[in-house]
């Protein structure tokens, strides 16, 4: 605080009180020259916006924390007109000042002039009943001498007060609670961010193991909606290659396309006589037909095909997810100028969700690719397991390379952003309107308001299928991309226009949603044990309450 203390220092004695008293009255060039420090502009108004800029030029010790500067700011502007002129500056300050001298005066219990850690210690235990470590004492004390002597004179003492705010009735109590304990004091006196720090890992913590649990209960589900995706109608697949080769004789192509073109023909034929005969016509839901037929080929172990791979690939997606949103609302919290991330825009708060979701995609999109790889590979094959697993991505690399392991990354992040934004921001809006309501119904404080367990499974089904259903063709068309050339699905594109036409032209347009009710059916249960489980993991680990 040694920046602030060159501006507002006297040259006071440090041993003598009195004459800190006395001297009160020279205090005004003191005020003068600490609102020039302030007045960054040179206007002889100060806005909250050049508060804040000119308190982090000054290093306070609060600077990192928008809640309190505005609360500063608020005690200056006594006429509520949204700038601080001087003789706001210079009312605040003259109580101020009177009030701190008074409690130098009370912490000074041997009346010797100047304040020793055992003061302290005494002050913040007996008269504020908090219960310190040494090593928070130790930091807290450092803190305001910052001459390093040992002792704390009444100048330190003032120069570190003058600008803290005197909430619930004492100005240490507040320096305590937000310097030490918000934002903590490194070895060096230097202000740093380690809780912020522990609660931001906290949150790619819980989201981590949110993920995990939601994605291992729902993968039945998914492995239904890779299979409908993948899978196209057989039957088309075969006039369509006939009109194929009916396209080539007319070009002239040679015998030995024509004839392999025919091979593929046939192929599909027997292909589609196996799938006629799995399926009886009874049975009309696809859903109950690709249930049946992944039973058949595997059983119960068939639904968790590339599951293992799947929770290494969602525990950094999640976290990633929803560790970046918690960091981006903090972010837009302090460019728009609000106190908590549950007062930021809607606009900012969808912003924040689709960014989550970008930064979760970037991080996993190669495992996502393997994963669909190996969810349309041939089941019926020899090779399985972990030998499967290498055997593709063995493949993968000789086919392209890295590049390929991205193949549809665009695509995927066009879906992601929109789906993130959905799906987060829907879920936020209405959870801290739910929270205004409870908060205002019980009459308890917004953050002590914590939804019951059926609101957040509810509220996180609505806001998953309402996210999943908006983006669904594009995440239809990405997958296809990934899973191209496959057993599954042998189909190849040039890009996202190729996927989208040849797949209209093949299916028609509900074939853009085709797998959509498993997807739903994965996705509602999936979001809602997803958010279950963060905002009970976020209460858990005491993070903050908004999300």
């Amino acid at each position: 605080m040694s920046t602030m203390a060159s501006s507002t220092s006297t040259s006071k004695s440090g041993g003598d009180k009195e004459k800190g008293s006395n001297e009160g009255s020279s205090n005004n060039n003191d005020y003068h020259s600490l609102f020039k420090k302030l007045d960054i502009n040179r206007s002889g108004e100060i806005t909250l916006q050049d508060f804040k800029k000119a308190l982090k030029d000054l290093k306070h010790p609060l600077s990192e924390s928008p809640e309190m500067i505005k609360k500063i700011f608020d005690s200056f502007d006594s006429n509520q007109d949204k700038v601080i002129d001087f003789n706001d500056f210079k009312l605040y300050l003259t109580t101020t000042d009177d009030q701190i001298l008074k409690g130098f005066n009370k912490i000074d219990q041997d009346n010797d002039g100047r304040l020793n850690k055992a003061d302290f210690v005494h002050y913040l235990k007996k008269t504020l009943n908090l219960s310190p470590s040494d090593s928070k004492i130790d930091l807290i004390f450092k803190q305001i001498d910052y001459k390093n002597d040992g002792y704390v004179t009444y100048d330190e003492f003032r120069d570190f007060l003058l600008l803290i705010p005197r909430l619930n009735g004492s100005r240490i109590k507040t320096a305590f609670h937000f310097i030490v304990e918000e934002l903590d004091i490194s070895s060096d006196g230097d202000v740093t961010l380690i809780n912020q720090f522990l609660s931001g890992f906290g949150f790619f913590l819980a989201g981590g193991l949110s993920g995990v649990v939601s994605r291992t209960c729902t993968a039945p589900f998914d492995r239904i909606k890779v299979f409908l995706i993948a899978r196209t109608d057989l039957t088309s697949t075969v006039l369509h290659s006939k009109s194929e080769i009916a396209r080539q004789i007319a070009n002239g192509a040679s015998s030995h396309v024509i004839e392999e073109a025919r091979q593929k023909v046939i192929a599909a034929e027997a292909a589609a006589a196996k799938q006629a005969a799995e399926h009886p016509k009874k049975i009309r839901s696809p859903l109950i037909q690709a249930a049946r037929t992944l039973w058949k080929q595997g059983g119960f172990r068939t639904f968790y095909v590339g599951n293992g791979l799947n929770v290494l690939k969602v525990f950094p997606e999640s976290a990633m997810k929803f560790g970046s949103f918690e960091a981006t609302k903090r972010f837009l919290s302090r460019v728009e100028g609000v106190q908590d991330t549950s007062q930021l825009s809607k606009v900012s708060t969808y912003l924040a969700g689709g960014i989550g979701g970008v930064c979760g995609q970037f991080t996993v999109y190669p495992i996502d690719t393997l994963k669909f790889r190996l969810q349309c590979s041939d089941l019926e094959s020899s090779v399985r397991g972990n030998d499967l697993l290498f055997q593709t991505a063995k493949d993968l690399f000789k086919q392209g390379g890295l590049r390929i392991f991205y193949r549809g990354i665009f695509v995927g992040v066009s879906g992601i952003f929109p789906y993130a934004a959905l799906d987060l921001g829907t879920f936020t809006t209405i959870k801290n309107w739910l929270v205004i309501r409870e908060s205002k119904k019980k009459g308890i404080k917004e953050e002590d308001v914590k939804l019951p367990n059926y609101m957040v499974l509810s509220l996180g089904a609505l806001s998953g299928t309402f996210g999943a259903t908006v983006v669904y063709p594009i995440n239809l068309l990405r997958t296809r991309l990934q899973a191209q050339g496959t057993y599954a699905h042998p189909y190849t594109y040039n890009g996202f226009s190729d996927v989208l036409s040849k797949t209209i032209a093949r299916e028609g347009y509900p074939g853009l949603f085709k797998g959509l009710l498993p997807n739903l059916a994965k996705v509602a249960p999936a979001v809602s044990i997803s958010y279950f489980m963060y905002e009970n993991l976020k209460y858990f680990l005491r993070l903050d309450n908004s999300i």
